[in-house]
């Protein structure tokens, strides 16, 4: 029996069988003994698989049915997570990240289920171009993922017609960097694009700041020459300004609308009394805006350097009270590697961008524990951003839930070993890290993708990938029309 369904840490004496008879046919998978984290509570129990999905949630002492086993004891059992912010850049810029890579980091961190961006060589801003992206992936990806495509400023009408069983969701640019394929300049195609989503139900998901007050900016001041000066360079007032507009457009045609990196207090102020008037306008927050600030990309220069730039103290305070407060969403990595090389070019020419999907979860598993958040709480914090949210928001049926029904995709947190994060943990391709020399609080053990035990901290990656792409459902009739 591999180590990964022992009865306990290495060392520890095997559970021995349960008392009375066993309860109902053999099961895929018993995850026993953990701290279940569901949509009704954190609760102690013993979660039964069958057939890839979750047969049962039993509670303590009730009998099991036979089966293999894993060990759950002192672990949060959580749903599987959901990244719903990743360029994995595939295809073309493979020499950066690739799928068998990226997905490997994502199990690591306790992600089962990804989003991919459509920056990619060629990008990905039509039905076909995503089919072709697909059939690329298939067979390399150990999680199962979706993707935004990407919204064209020159064809926008394409979102009124866009198939939901290959995309739901369409990724608009409204300012440029290196990686940025498409960027909506024009005020009238932006209004364009927000019409034609809202006619086809389409979610759009933003890069919120507006390149005329860059454009401005740039030709009075130039481009930075050192790190420090990277902030002043890409101010919020970028943000400030395109949260501004997005909001009078949703107000105008009523499009769901999700924006990406929040990076200010004043754009998370904005958002949040938009949403509470009732606009279908909600948020993220990604783990490096809650985990670095500005004092970070001065000392440390290049590996902090992001668009949306990394801001202000009272940013990331404001940030982490929108978390705690339930007004963000969901929680992203925006994981986009570059090579060490590209990262090292002078400040005014190193891409904005650093891995995250393995790092995400647990960074703000620890930045909750660090601000005194009980353990249950931050475990339910943890679901509601990385599972129930993006699950709904997205519509990916069978994810981010813990429920009977709902796919065997779980993952296990040790929630108090406190470790150093080291170039040697980083599973994806770039081989580097911003958390380097971090120490966590908190640490994923094992990972459940259907039913299987595909990742253990002391058996490593077991099986193949098989991760699938999640296609949505066929449009309504009346959305059709």
């Amino acid at each position: 029996m591999p180590a990964a369904f022992s009865a306990g840490p290495p060392g520890a004496a095997p559970t021995g069988p349960p008392a009375g008879p066993p309860a109902g046919p053999a099961a895929e998978l018993i995850v026993e003994g953990g701290r279940l984290v569901t949509p009704d509570g954190v609760r102690d129990g013993t979660v039964i698989v069958r057939d890839g999905r979750v047969a049962a949630l039993l509670t303590p002492g009730e009998p099991l049915p036979p089966g293999p086993r894993l060990d759950a004891a002192g672990r949060y059992v959580l749903p599987g997570l959901i990244d719903s912010h990743v360029h994995f850049r595939t295809p073309g810029l493979e020499y950066k990240e690739d799928w068998e890579h990226g997905s490997r980091a994502a199990l690591v961190g306790g992600v089962t289920t990804v989003m991919d961006m459509p920056n990619t060589r060629p990008p990905s801003l039509d039905e076909s171009s995503m089919l072709a992206k697909a059939a690329v992936i298939q067979g390399t990806s150990w999680i199962d993922y979706r993707f935004h495509m990407g919204a064209d400023p020159d064809h926008p009408e394409l979102l009124a017609d866009l198939d939901p069983r290959i995309a739901g969701s369409a990724k608009v640019f409204m300012a440029g960097h290196h990686t940025a394929p498409v960027v909506f300049r024009d005020g009238e195609q932006l209004r364009r694009a927000f019409a034609a989503a809202a006619r086809g139900g389409v979610r759009l998901v933003l890069h919120a700041e507006d390149q005329h007050v860059f454009d401005l900016l740039d030709a009075s001041s130039g481009a930075p020459d050192s790190y420090g000066g990277y902030e002043p360079h890409r101010p919020r007032s970028g943000g400030i300004v395109a949260v501004a507009n997005v909001v009078r457009l949703v107000r105008e045609f009523g499009t769901k609308t999700h924006i990406l990196h929040v990076s200010s207090a004043e754009e998370a102020d904005l958002l949040s009394a938009a949403a509470a008037e009732g606009l279908p306008l909600t948020y993220e927050v990604t783990g490096h805006h809650l985990s670095f600030t500005h004092d970070d990309t001065t000392r440390r220069g290049p590996r902090t350097r992001l668009s949306p730039a990394i801001r202000e103290c009272r940013d990331q305070k404001r940030l982490w009270q929108a978390v705690l407060r339930g007004e963000v969403a969901t929680l992203g990595s925006d994981h986009a590697p570059h090579t060490v090389e590209e990262k090292n070019r002078p400040p005014a020419d190193a891409p904005p961008g650093l891995p995250g999907v393995q790092e995400l979860a647990t960074a703000v598993w620890t930045g909750l524990r660090t601000r005194d958040i009980a353990p249950d709480e931050a475990a339910s914090h943890l679901a509601r951003l990385m599972g129930e949210g993006p699950a709904r928001l997205f519509d990916l049926a069978g994810k981010g839930r813990l429920e009977v029904g709902a796919d065997a995709d779980l993952t296990l947190l040790n929630p108090s070993d406190r470790w150093q994060f080291s170039a040697h943990d980083v599973q994806a391709l770039c081989g580097w890290s911003a958390y380097e020399g971090w120490t966590f609080t908190g640490r994923f053990t094992s990972t459940v993708k259907g039913g299987q035990v595909v990742w253990d901290i002391r058996d490593g990656f077991s099986g193949r990938p098989e991760g699938r792409w999640l296609q949505g459902t066929a449009r309504p009739l009346e959305v059709a029309r």
